[in-house]
């Protein structure tokens, strides 16, 4: 099984080790990111699943393109698909989260907060009466903090970002206004191709010049909720969740066994990690309309993208 489960690589500097994604910043201002198959939900690892890294690459990489009209991305080259070489970005210290739908299974999403009767939660106020996956009148930005490595996300509004001094007022308009653009493009892009983007989160740094950038990745299945729309009504009127392939998946498994914040993670069998494997080539070639052709050579993922990134050594 060709896993990448660490992307260590010695002869790089300047090592820094996401969740998902290992980082190296180059001396010339750019950033080297590689992208694993870790998968990282409750803010822990669960799993590695198979391709993983690629698929969200190869995401990524259709989204940046699609979006270059809207705003600015980080994005130089891919001299392998796990990998984007970008500029190096001065990262801002809050996740735009972007939501269309009451929806969600961690303890940040507004379905859980609706579901324990909060009803004022990241500056926006919500009926009563709404149901599980309920389309909202119009889509919401649901800011968080950026946890530290063991942390947890906390949820912000505006007025407590402004105010906490994280950005300032016209960085605030800045990335909201690209936010609710670039959720706007992705759920007209979905709905094309059949799919609903419910919800999906942005990543924002600052360029050296101050200019504001799109970093990270954008409306891969990491980091979005796309539903299958063909199954959204009947799921709605039974109070079912909308076909996904998302990873609610693996989520849905591990939550359905324990409380993923409180106990340990059960092992999560192979049949299920080979599922999630599946799940994430369909949503690629659900999203692009391309046909996932993963990249087979080398002796082991490392290895290629070692070959392949040897110029930067």
């Amino acid at each position: 099984m060709r896993i990448l489960s660490d992307a260590f690589i010695p002869e790089l500097p300047n090592h820094y080790h996401g969740k998902v994604r290992e980082n190296y910043d180059l001396p010339d201002g750019r950033r080297i990111i590689i992208a694993t198959d870790r998968l990282s939900a409750f803010d822990i690892i669960l799993a590695s699943i198979p391709f993983k890294g690629e698929v969200l690459t190869q995401t990524a990489r259709y989204w940046f393109e699609e979006t270059a009209d809207i705003c600015p991305n980080h994005v130089l080259e891919y001299p392998d698909p796990n990998v984007v070489v970008g500029t190096r970005l001065d990262m801002l210290p809050v996740e735009m989260v972007v939501r269309g739908y009451l929806a969600g299974t961690t303890s940040t999403s507004i379905l859980t907060k609706y579901r324990k009767g909060e009803r004022s939660f990241y500056g926006h106020s919500f009926p009563d009466g709404l149901r599980d996956n309920e389309k909202l009148p119009q889509a919401i930005i649901t800011p968080t903090s950026k946890a530290a490595h063991g942390g947890h996300d906390e949820p912000l509004s505006e007025a407590e970002i402004i105010d906490q001094g994280l950005l300032t007022q016209a960085q605030w308009d800045t990335v909201s206004r690209y936010a609710l653009q670039l959720f706007a493009r992705g759920q007209q892009r979905a709905a094309e191709r059949g799919l609903i983007l419910a919800d999906t989160k942005y990543e924002f740094g600052t360029a050296p010049d101050g200019t504001i950038v799109l970093a990270d990745e954008i409306h891969t299945p990491d980091s979005s909720r796309y539903w299958i729309a063909a199954s959204y009504d009947e799921a709605f009127a039974s109070g079912g969740r909308p076909q996904s392939f998302d990873k609610d998946f693996v989520r849905s498994w591990v939550s359905a066994r324990c409380d993923p914040y409180k106990d340990p993670i059960p092992p999560i069998p192979d049949e299920i990690i080979n599922q999630a494997s599946a799940v994430y080539i369909q949503a690629y070639e659900a999203i692009t309309g391309a046909k996932f052709v993963p990249d087979l050579s080398g002796d082991t993922v490392l290895e290629r993208i070692r070959s392949n990134i040897a110029r930067y050594f």
